[in-house]
């Protein structure tokens, strides 16, 4: 059985095997996460990125899905790029959200990791509200099997997020 955990800081300095990005389908960069990550994880994660998109998604990572790459300069072996639906564009189904949580899981499992760093997805800029992202955050990876992941960190850049994701792991105890 994993740890699951909710923790306030920076997702660029957490030591996991992956570091989970909240990415536009672009997978060039972006703000918040995104761009933090790539900052962070200087430009062989940018290059990584290029690849992905020149061999397997020319036309941008779709919503929902999640793909791996090498993690440059930050303190993982890998970066899982997963696109969340942007409730501003309209793009409120929940199950999307979740898609994003379990396939990273997914590919995190194909790769071997044993841990796993996730931000709160589509909780900035794409205008999910923190009660709903942890809802849904929460129940996808504890739905998921998680072989072979010992540790799943929440690391969550505000108390807000922090409270709510902790109030949802609370509800998983009882």
């Amino acid at each position: 059985m994993s740890v699951i955990e909710a923790v306030r800081g920076d997702l660029t300095v957490q030591r996991a095997d992956a570091l989970v990005n909240a990415a536009n389908s672009t997978l060039l960069g972006g703000g918040g996460v995104d761009g933090a990550l790539h900052a962070a994880a200087g430009p062989e994660l940018l290059e990584a990125c290029r690849r992905v998109r020149r061999t397997q998604y020319r036309d941008g990572l779709p919503v929902g899905e999640a793909v791996a790459t090498e993690a440059g300069q930050l303190p993982a072996r890998w970066v899982i790029h997963t696109v969340g639906p942007n409730r501003h564009r309209g793009q409120d189904d929940e199950a999307l959200l979740a898609a994003c949580y379990l396939r990273s899981l997914d590919v995190a499992t194909e790769l071997g990791a044993h841990t796993i760093a996730f931000p709160a997805i589509g909780a900035g800029a794409y205008g999910w509200d923190p009660v709903t992202a942890a809802r849904v955050a929460v129940r996808a990876v504890a739905d998921h099997p998680r072989i072979g992941i010992e540790r799943v960190s929440f690391v969550l850049f505000n108390d807000q997020l922090l409270d709510a994701f902790r109030t949802e792991l609370k509800g998983l105890q009882r």
